[in-house]
């Protein structure tokens, strides 16, 4: 290779052949950078999604500086991805040689998945697929289903039917490749509380094979990024909850993995560590250039965090798409009328009203969309009135996830929410 290559000349080549592959799939040029390569299926190729991550993996001075060794090294590299992302578009039983499918765009890809605990239906069809490099979110009440989802994704447990990708690689039939690529934070700590933070790094970091300088480097770049550098050298215990959750999210990096699963990770936390904790997660989506999978059942997380979500109820994903498109599936504003007496007729007269929609009541709340909220609610009042109904409260809303889960399951969340942590 020459050596007075400029580096942006290369990322551009890495970014014109996957562009080309994407649309002209040259199975033949795949094949070639396979044995180039010498991959294979078995082959753990470490592939690096975005040019930082390429920069930071042969070293951005040494590529800049025309250093043959690094050159190669990051020719080889665009070998490897456009290898995978040929080989990857097959996986999937009835996989299409059509690679702009899946390949180029999606870290995880769940098909139809159905698990059964006795008499409990946890996960009827779970369908979704998460790009990579985004932060995606599974939101939904307790008992939704989203914990035993993200278990699945780990390899944690075996899906019924239905299949998943993660990374490339089939959760069932490979789940040794799957767990090398992705990271997983439980609800439950993991975290060795007599043990000091970085004791907890070095040890995560030597369960997958890492030992010596490269692990104390980073360790001590994780203490960093998760902002606890300065109790690195103190006992867990003593940590606050807050800190605790930043120690358990390092330990699922330790390894740079390619995928991140959080499962409920501001559980317990107040609302200011949990606010904090929203910081971390997008700073480390950004640093990390990872893909990130995380359940919720805070409504304001989803929509602060996800770019793209699926809302899951009784082991189905009821509706996906960003939060603003599923926001604006809904018309006009939201009313809310919490009633102080009988509820006999309240549905039909606001039924009855012109430019009144979806009308639902729930216990003492009466809820209903209106074209122009600050115009409704005088009219909603009256009809109310006439029929002799006492009214409370009445507040007005745009369009939230919360109308959303009710447009899509008829019930709101926080009912569903208590609904499913009774059980």
């Amino acid at each position: 290779m020459a050596v007075d290559v400029e580096t942006e000349d290369v990322l551009c080549l890495l970014l014109d052949v996957v562009g080309a592959l994407c649309e002209l799939y040259p199975a033949g040029l795949a094949a070639t950078a396979g044995q180039h390569l010498r991959l294979d299926d078995d082959g753990p190729a470490e592939v690096l999604r975005c040019c930082p991550r390429f920069l930071r993996r042969v070293g951005a001075e040494a590529v800049g500086d025309g250093n043959t060794d690094a050159l190669e090294e990051l020719l080889a590299l665009v070998l490897v991805e456009v290898h995978r992302r040929v080989t990857l578009a097959t996986r999937l039983p009835g996989g299409s040689p059509d690679v702009s499918r899946v390949a180029p765009v999606d870290a995880i890809v769940v098909e139809d998945l159905h698990k059964r605990y006795k008499a409990v239906q946890a996960l009827d069809g779970v369908s979704f697929s998460v790009r990579e490099g985004e932060v995606f979110g599974l939101l939904g009440p307790n008992g939704a289903g989203k914990s035993t989802t993200v278990r699945t994704l780990a390899t944690l447990t075996r899906p019924d039917s239905g299949h998943a990708l993660v990374a490339g690689e089939d959760v069932v039939r490979h789940p040794n490749r799957v767990r090398r690529a992705i990271g997983y934070v439980a609800q439950d700590s993991g975290i060795d509380w007599e043990a000091t933070g970085r004791e907890n790094l070095m040890l995560q970091g030597r369960i997958h094979g890492m030992a010596g300088a490269k692990l104390r480097s980073r360790v001590g770049e994780l203490l960093e990024l998760v902002g606890l550098q300065d109790a690195a050298d103190r006992q867990a215990r003593g940590y606050s909850g807050g800190m605790k959750r930043r120690l358990d999210i390092a330990t699922g990096l330790v390894h740079r993995p390619r995928v991140l699963f959080l499962d409920e990770p501001t559980t317990g936390l107040d609302p200011e560590a949990r606010a904090a904790m929203w910081v971390e997660v997008e700073r480390l989506a950004a640093q990390e250039s990872l893909t990130i999978l995380l359940t919720t059942h805070y409504l304001e997380e989803a929509d602060a965090l996800a770019a793209n979500l699926a809302i899951v109820d009784r082991g189905k994903v009821v509706a996906a798409g960003t939060p603003d498109e599923l926001k604006g599936q809904l018309r006009g504003d939201s009313v809310q009328v919490e009633l102080a007496g009988a509820l006999d007729g309240a549905r039909d007269a606001l039924a009855a009203l012109d430019g009144v929609h979806e009308v639902t009541v729930d216990g003492r709340v009466v809820r209903a969309r209106v074209e122009h909220g600050a115009r409704a609610v005088p009219v909603v009042l009256q009809a109310l009135e006439s029929r002799g109904i006492p009214v409370e409260s009445v507040t007005v809303s745009r369009p939230s996830l919360d109308d959303v889960y009710l447009q899509y399951t008829g019930r709101a969340f926080a009912e569903a929410d208590e609904e499913g942590a009774k059980k």
